[in-house]
């Protein structure tokens, strides 16, 4: 994996945690979860497109 991926990758576990934490304290937002799903999904395609 590149520099760039890891980085991409320490920053979603990150807003999994920020959104989780959020979450518990303030309620559930459907938007931060969409916006953690999007981040996730770009973070693995930069995976994948790294590996091939």
């Amino acid at each position: 994996m590149s520099g760039s991926t890891k980085t991409m990758g320490v920053i979603t576990v990150a807003a999994l945690v920020a959104v989780t934490g959020y979450t518990v304290a303030l309620g559930s937002s459907g938007w931060l979860w969409f916006g953690w799903v999007v981040l996730g999904l770009i973070t693995l395609g930069m995976a994948a497109t790294r590996e091939s």
